[in-house]
């Protein structure tokens, strides 16, 4: 699993014109899931999220969580965060998950979300065109790879 994450003033996503999440305060979460991927890899990922300290303090250092800034998420699944650019210019999308796989993975990475954070998960809509909007505070944006714990 990859995700980008970005710290919010306010995010939300319009499917068809009409929102269908949004938030204020708090982190959007730009989620891939891989061919590859399993619920470890949630196990992993989610709690990474939930209690990432990249909120300012009255230092002005990154030292808050989510949970300290009363925030919440909005979470948006993106398959062309495992595009491949290796040959020409038109990505590939051959190590992004199929709906079949992917679907119950994301499904249960707000799950996983809603537990550690309790509170609802925001979501866009898996496999739609989306429109989302979001001012970054700082900015900060942060990316995760599950594969790649760095």
């Amino acid at each position: 699993m990859r995700a980008v994450i970005q710290r919010v003033s306010e995010a939300s996503v319009k499917i068809n014109g009409r929102i269908n999440g949004s938030i204020d305060t708090g982190l959007l979460v730009l989620l891939g899931i891989e061919d590859v991927d399993t619920q470890e890899d949630i196990q992993w990922l989610a709690p990474k999220i939930a209690n990432m300290r990249i909120f300012s303090d009255e230092n002005g250092l990154m030292n808050r969580s989510l949970a300290d800034v009363d925030g919440n998420i909005l979470l948006i699944s993106q398959f062309t965060l495992f595009a491949s650019t290796k040959k020409g210019n038109r990505p590939g999308f051959t190590r992004s998950a199929k709906p079949a796989h992917a679907i119950p993975l994301y499904e249960a990475f707000i799950k996983a979300l809603e537990t550690l954070t309790n509170r609802k998960i925001e979501t866009g809509e898996f496999g739609a065109d989306m429109k989302v909007s979001l001012v970054n505070d700082g900015p900060v944006t942060i990316i995760l790879d599950t594969k790649n714990k760095e």
